[in-house]
């Protein structure tokens, strides 16, 4: 799981696109990720970028192996 790292008891990572419409359709992919696992990120866009924060809720707002396994197949997408 390269280029993800844990701040604050998070799991984050940033991906830049070429472009709003690049990030957007990563964002749908992720999306479509989390309401398999019923595991859903922080997340924010600005243009190009995309930063996702990972953490579990209901472990007490942690970085948990379902974070991790989230992240592994986010990473898989690009």
């Amino acid at each position: 799981m390269s280029q993800w790292s844990e701040e604050d008891n998070f799991l984050v990572q940033e991906f830049t696109f070429a472009d709003f419409q690049e990030a957007f359709a990563f964002m749908t992919r992720v999306a479509f990720i989390a309401e398999s696992l019923d595991h859903h990120p922080n997340w924010e866009n600005v243009y190009n970028r995309v930063t996702i924060r990972l953490q579990t809720h209901d472990a007490g707002c942690i970085v948990t192996d379902k974070d991790r396994a989230f992240a592994e197949r986010v990473s898989r997408l690009v």
